[in-house]
């Protein structure tokens, strides 16, 4: 059983931490930059470690604009406060989503930048056999090393990794918590989760400053990514924006 919940845990920080670092900080915000290669080489392994829930960079990071431009208003793209439910949230957010990585809905004027691409991977990614692939390694790591049965329900979360980590942060994220600063919308800070979250969760603090890195702004706040954003700055694998 330890195995599992290893490889679980493995894959739920693994692929959330490039979801914020990568698909978050640097291509929605740019908070950081990066040369080409390391772009590359983050833009790979966030494919990797989202598997099956690859998420195309471009249309998160416009999306991700959206959301911060029309915070809990009728045109955010993923606001809880108009859809009835956690499952209503993802499917409204799915489709919105394809819509700008299939290139059916241009972005307004002012969410049209120059956002990391790949086309490769995001053409491979998106392939339903390249997805079909990955759900076929976790269904046989299962088989392999699972002892109970019980432990297969985690199954469908492996299958969506990426859009649960959407999910969980922009409801509770606006829904549930305390707020540091007023931002004329519902953004929260949901302690103890944002540890789970490696800092995603502090949406309060984030909407008042988008584009600081440390997302953590009280004694008691701890962004998890931060510190690792700093390492790399320290070792020069990615230059900081000064805020």
């Amino acid at each position: 059983m330890l195995i599992i919940i290893t490889f679980f845990l493995c894959h739920w920080f693994l692929s959330l931490f490039f979801q914020t670092f990568f698909l978050h900080r640097y291509a929605s915000h740019k908070m950081f930059k990066m040369n080409i290669f390391w772009e590359r080489t983050f833009y790979f392994m966030t494919f990797f470690f989202q598997g099956s829930s690859f998420l195309n960079p471009r249309a998160y990071a416009i999306m991700h604009r959206m959301h911060h431009a029309y915070s809990d208003t009728e045109k955010d793209p993923h606001s809880p406060h108009f859809i009835k439910d956690i499952w209503g949230l993802m499917m409204k957010t799915k489709d919105i989503y394809l819509s700008y990585r299939k290139f059916k809905t241009e972005p307004e004027p002012e969410f049209r930048d120059r956002y990391p691409t790949w086309d490769f991977v995001d053409r491979f990614g998106d392939l339903w056999i390249t997805r079909i692939f990955f759900i076929a390694f976790y269904i046989a790591f299962y088989i392999a090393f699972a002892p109970y049965w019980w432990l297969y329900l985690l199954l469908p979360i492996h299958f969506l990794m990426g859009p649960i980590h959407g999910a969980i942060v922009n409801w509770c994220g606006h829904k549930y918590g305390y707020s540091n600063f007023d931002n004329g919308d519902h953004s929260k800070n949901t302690l103890p989760l944002d540890f789970l979250m490696l800092g995603e969760l502090f949406q309060n603090n984030h909407h008042k400053k988008p584009n600081d890195v440390n997302f953590a702004k009280r004694w008691f706040e701890l962004d998890p990514t931060y510190p690792v954003i700093k390492l790399m700055h320290a070792l020069r694998i990615i230059k900081l924006r000064k805020v």
